[in-house]
């Protein structure tokens, strides 16, 4: 019965660390739907600079809710999202955006796979209509079927 009331009281004591750690849910309140929709948007499309992958929204690290906090005082300052987003990309860099401006930096992010494509349908093309083999090509002489016929009937 002891060992019991143990066994519960350490269950109990693990749930309730894990609780703990449990991160607060970010509520902002807005002044209209269309601000509301826009904090969405931007949360998606902005990515965490602490985090590899994920967006502001999906997010749980410090800074992702600091970023959205600033995102959210940017909106009610009634910043546009291109000033939001000018704002970010200028003290985070170019790694925030998850999709990166085209410039000369990135041409080969944009552009590089369909040129890829593009060499791999050209290739895909001269193999095709080259020159097939003649037939006169494929007779053996009479020294290859000499050689053949040996080794045929040496099995």
């Amino acid at each position: 019965m002891r060992l019991l009331s143990l066994f519960i009281f350490i269950v109990t004591l693990a749930f309730s660390i894990n609780a703990v750690k449990a991160s607060p849910v970010d509520t902002y309140e807005f002044q209209d739907e269309v601000t509301k929709i826009r904090f969405q948007a931007l949360t998606k499309e902005l990515r965490c600079p602490k985090c590899q992958n994920q967006n502001l929204a999906d997010s749980n690290s410090p800074i992702a809710a600091d970023l959205r906090k600033e995102l959210y005082e940017l909106l009610q300052q009634g910043k546009a999202d291109i000033e939001i987003v000018n704002f970010m990309v200028d003290r985070y860099g170019e790694f925030v955006l998850y999709r990166p401006r085209v410039s000369s930096l990135t041409y080969v992010l944009w552009f590089g796979p369909a040129v890829l494509i593009l060499l791999g349908f050209i290739v895909v093309i001269v193999i095709v209509r080259r020159k097939p083999v003649a037939q006169k090509d494929l007779v053996l002489s009479k020294e290859q079927q000499d050689k053949l016929n040996n080794f045929l009937n040496d099995k």
